[in-house]
């Protein structure tokens, strides 16, 4: 049975008194510790190598150590059914947040020491290291969401706090770590960040350990090591997706793998397209900062009042479209010279139109996994997203250099950004059959 069908729905009152429960404030710090680690394998990595002088086509290889997120499903089993090796005494959920985190950590560390000037090999593969942590602890955390929430509203509460916490993370790593490097520089912003993970092994042990309600009797409770046991911990929760949505499941994941595709193809590039534009460290941080902020807060917002106003699936269709339009803006602001003030317009449609997307993906992938196989259903689900966008994504570099040639770079990049913004039609089109096929469900 799903989680959406097995959560009661509270008072309006109960749902206004969720806002105050200390989880609330957990997952936030969870969601913090979430967010922190992405960029810095990925965009903002992308601009502390262009500004080391590394190509455009080197930079967009070196996005592929973002695969690490896609291939979450291949141990999710593993998190669902077995304890964290050292760390199992904090609980199955706790246990492996304080892994993960342990290893996003030292992995930072790791790439502040070394730098470009190590080598990319090097840095590429320290990279890879933090990327693989930081999906273990995606893994949990989004588990641990799932599974705490007493009812339907307090799991909307959790997956906005979860957004927010994730947003500001983001925030920091795509803006005011601009500001830290251009005075402090890489290396040492890099250990700034490091220790900033220690936000997320404060949360973890602020966290309560979810209950595992699994009867003696079920194929939950076989040890991995068996036959059934391994079957039902790898197979199991595919069949159940398959078993709770039948063949919408497939329209459902062909959905969920295409939705994101614009954002990720787009993203290496922003912080290149940035530098080569002649926009100033300083001058990116403060407004991603600013406006950025007011926005992401605005659409975070937005996206959680839609979904539970309109439902979730007609909230889908209006995030692919914003997402789209939040790509397209960069191509009237590769022909601004770097105008900062038209910079913050596009600043704030970006920052908007992504975090309503952002809210309205994660809470519908929320409702779509089953009791007993969170993480895994939920990995599936988050990982189905990433495949196609983040393989497409490693050659977004290549892109932008074969477009410059025989024109110039800021018609290149806005050539590539208006067809990254077109990538949205397919998406587009199977949310308006989603939502069709769907439309007798209440939450729909």
């Amino acid at each position: 049975m799903s989680v959406s069908a097995s959560l009661e729905s509270g008072s309006r009152f109960d749902a206004w008194r969720l806002y105050f429960r200390p989880r609330a404030a957990t997952m936030l710090l969870l969601g913090f510790s979430s967010g922190l680690p992405f960029l810095l394998t990925g965009n903002t990595l992308s601009y502390w190598l262009r500004d080391s002088g590394t190509s455009l086509t080197a930079i967009g290889f070196l996005s592929w150590v973002g695969l690490a997120y896609s291939l979450k499903p291949l141990w999710a089993p593993l998190i669902d059914r077995v304890d964290a090796p050292l760390f199992g005494g904090l609980g199955r959920r706790r246990g492996w947040m304080f892994a993960a985190q342990t290893a996003v950590c030292l992995g930072l560390l790791a790439m502040s020491l070394i730098g470009p000037g190590g080598g990319l090999l090097a840095l590429g593969a320290c990279a890879l290291v933090v990327a693989f942590a930081s999906s273990t602890q995606d893994i949990v955390v989004d588990a641990w969401r799932i599974e705490v929430a007493d009812n339907s509203n307090e799991l909307g509460l959790l997956s906005s706090a979860y957004q927010l916490g994730y947003r500001a993370a983001l925030l920091l790593t795509d803006a005011l770590i601009l500001i830290s490097a251009n005075h402090l520089g890489w290396q040492i912003s890099y250990s700034v960040m490091a220790a900033l993970m220690g936000v997320g092994f404060y949360a973890t042990f602020k966290a309560t350990e979810p209950r595992r309600d699994v009867p003696e009797s079920s194929d939950l409770a076989l040890p991995l090591w068996t036959l059934r046991g391994f079957f039902d911990a790898v197979v199991g929760p595919f069949m159940q997706f398959f078993r709770t949505h039948r063949w919408l499941g497939l329209l459902m994941l062909a959905v969920i793998s295409l939705y994101q595709i614009p954002n990720f193809v787009s993203g290496p590039m922003t912080n290149t397209f940035y530098h080569d534009l002649g926009v100033s460290k300083d001058a990116v941080g403060t407004i991603r900062a600013s406006v950025g902020l007011i926005f992401s807060l605005l659409g975070i917002a937005a996206g959680g009042i839609s979904a539970a106003r309109f439902g979730y699936l007609r909230t889908l269709v209006v995030g692919i479209l914003l997402e789209a339009l939040a790509v397209a803006a960069f191509v009237p602001l590769a022909y601004s010279g770097g105008d900062l003030k038209i910079f913050a317009a596009i600043m704030a449609v970006d920052s908007f139109g992504l975090s309503f997307a952002g809210v309205a993906l994660v809470t519908y992938m929320s409702i779509l996994t089953s009791l007993g196989y969170t993480a895994t259903q939920y990995a599936l689900l988050s990982s189905a997203y990433a495949y196609l966008g983040k393989f497409l994504k490693g050659f977004s570099g290549q892109a932008v250099d074969t477009l410059s040639q025989g024109r110039s770079l800021m018609d290149a990049y806005a050539i590539f950004f208006a067809g990254a913004a077109a990538i949205a039609l397919p998406a587009f089109i199977l949310c308006l059959f989603l939502v069709r096929a769907r439309s007798s469900l209440p939450d729909d």
